[in-house]
């Protein structure tokens, strides 16, 4: 038995030992393989790839942008609904944008694995640019057909007509910005007075570039087509404006119907959590009532210009809310917490979609990047799942995130705006 037993052992030692050293070279190799994968080179490669795909996600969204226009176009040239081929190639490459945006927006956070920002950035790429090739075909089937059947003169007379309907509906612009500017502070009104000027400047621009190509369409060895693409993107740029000035002036005019609420909201959930505070432990309470403090300061300063500073008033009121709700923390019980959120999410909604707004005028007026597109997609996403939501406070939540990316977007619209990228 003891010679038996020693064999056996003189067997199975050595086998343990060689089976461990190459459990071992396993889990080193392992590790060298994955190190190597997040290496600072393998990042920089990850990033680069990220940022080609980056590169064509903007041209598609930019395409969609422009067959947005067309298929809106299209619909009086055709005297109905846009062409079918139009129709499906915006609502390929919408669905395709949309998608490569989300997922853009994942291999964008810092803990992102350069391995899945390589596969991820080829993804976005290969469809992306099989998106921009149905766009093109869609686009030219469509221009064919336009060569074929529309003249110059009813292509600059369909132009004509968007354009007075255009400013038809802005009326005199002029008198929206002096609405504002006779009640409030001119940050309050200084970005409708710009979209006010720049409305009409696109307009002007563009009914002269109809003039010009009306005069070229009655010349049969004349092209009007140059012409009539810059009417197309000066109405275009109008439209924008317009917008941009009726959006102000709606949130401007329905924050200072809320500023009132907003503040007696806030006074209420103050002394909630100063009710709140009295239940806390000695440390606890102290923590929280130097914050109190401090949210009661700026509260106060707040009042001070509320009613000519609406908007900015909403917004600070839905962060110091958010201040408040940080520090209070887990000492709510979950009907206070639901309370909260139900008084709380009526100006952090207001907050968000002027935020929102901001960016979105901000990427209008900036030759933005991918990074900026998808902070704001991101942000308007979150924005309508806080309209939709039944929940007080997920709604909340989705709101506070709405926001945090619409600065987000705005900030690097910024940057790419000063040659950053």
């Amino acid at each position: 038995m003891p010679d038996t037993a020693a064999g056996i052992l003189g067997w199975v030692i050595p086998a343990v030992v060689v089976f461990g050293v190459t459990a071992i070279a396993i889990a080193v190799i392992a590790w060298a393989i994955r190190s190597a994968r997040r290496s600072p080179r393998a990042r920089a490669a990850a990033d680069a790839l990220r940022a080609k795909a980056g590169g064509v996600l903007v041209q598609l969204d930019d395409a969609v942008d422009e067959l947005d226009l067309e298929v809106g176009l299209s619909g009086a040239l055709y005297g109905g609904g846009a062409p079918t081929s139009l129709r499906r190639a915006r609502l390929t490459a919408q669905h395709v944008r949309d998608d490569s945006f989300d997922e853009y927006r994942a291999i964008c956070e810092p803990d992102a694995a350069p391995a899945d920002i390589r596969r991820v950035s080829a993804r976005i790429e290969r469809r992306s640019t099989e998106a921009l090739a149905v766009i093109a075909a869609a686009r030219a089937e469509h221009a064919d057909w336009v060569r074929a059947n529309v003249s110059a003169a009813g292509q600059v007379d369909a132009a004509r007509a968007r354009l007075a309907a255009l400013r038809e509906s802005m009326g005199d612009p002029r008198a929206l910005v002096a609405e504002l500017s006779a009640r409030y502070a001119e940050e309050e009104w200084v970005d409708a007075d710009a979209a006010s000027r720049a409305a009409v400047e696109h307009a002007d621009k563009a009914e002269k570039a109809l003039d010009a190509a009306a005069a070229r369409a009655a010349d049969p060895t004349a092209t009007a087509l140059p012409e009539l693409a810059a009417a197309e993107r000066e109405l275009r740029r109008a439209e924008a404006e317009a917008r941009t000035l009726e959006e102000t002036h709606r949130l401007v005019t329905q924050a200072a119907q809320a500023v009132t609420g907003e503040l007696d909201a806030a006074r209420t959930a103050m002394r909630q959590a100063a009710a709140t505070r009295e239940q806390l432990e000695p440390s606890d309470s102290e923590r929280l009532g130097a914050e109190l403090r401090l949210v009661q300061a700026d509260l106060g300063e707040i009042e001070i210009d509320a009613a000519r500073r609406p908007t900015r008033t909403i917004d600070r009121i839905a962060r110091l809310r958010g201040r408040l709700d940080l520090a209070l923390g887990d000492a709510r019980t979950a009907q206070q917490r639901l309370r909260g959120a139900r008084t709380a999410l009526p100006g952090t909604l207001a907050a968000a979609r002027n935020t929102v707004a901001q960016a979105e005028s901000a990427l209008t007026h900036a030759r933005s990047g991918a990074d900026a597109r998808a902070r704001l997609a991101s942000a308007q996403r979150e924005l309508a799942a806080a309209r939709q939501s039944a929940d007080p406070v997920e709604a909340l939540d989705a709101a506070r995130r709405a926001m945090r990316d619409a600065e987000d977007a705005r900030a690097l619209a910024d940057f790419d705006r000063l040659g950053g990228r």
